[in-house]
């Protein structure tokens, strides 16, 4: 996939002519243009993979970081997910979640947030639930990798298990 950073639609899913550098200090993910050590227009090429699968997640739909992966035929969960710690301010970081449906610790409100306004299906939390925070119905909100896409009509590959 071409190199898209630079103008990657925003993590509250409008498009612009801002950058993903703009946007990540916006989010606070990053401070003077640097991640990890790296310039951020220095993406590593396993990172704008993963941000560019993370694009085309629908909204009101989710993906395992399992799932991003297996479509991407490379890397583990545990990559994934470290590049959605490191890059993932800029795009829809909350359509890319844990496996049993749990909302990001540290992050649970802002997601929630996300998942109402896109109508997400949630299962609601039980009153034993810590914090009575609901969780993803994962069976209902998964996303196959391919079907009513934002990028439907690419071919994308292969297709993520549901």
């Amino acid at each position: 996939m071409g190199r898209m950073s630079q103008h990657r639609t925003s993590g509250d899913g409008t498009s612009g002519d801002r950058t993903i550098h703009d946007r990540a200090i916006d989010e606070g993910a990053i401070d003077d243009g640097v991640i990890d050590g790296r310039a951020v227009d220095e993406l590593p090429e396993y990172a704008e993979r993963v941000l560019d699968v993370t694009e085309l997640i629908p909204p009101g739909r989710v993906m395992t970081y399992g799932d991003v992966a297996e479509w991407l035929g490379d890397g583990g969960p545990r990559q994934v997910g470290r590049v959605m710690a490191l890059y993932g301010a800029a795009v829809p970081w909350w359509r890319v979640v844990r496996a049993d449906g749990a909302l990001l610790p540290g992050h649970e409100l802002r997601a929630l947030g996300h998942y109402r306004e896109e109508s997400t299906p949630l299962r609601e939390a039980s009153r034993s639930a810590e914090g009575h925070l609901p969780r993803l119905d994962m069976k209902r909100a998964r996303w196959d990798g391919v079907t009513g896409g934002a990028g439907a009509g690419r071919d994308k590959g292969g297709g993520a298990h549901t």
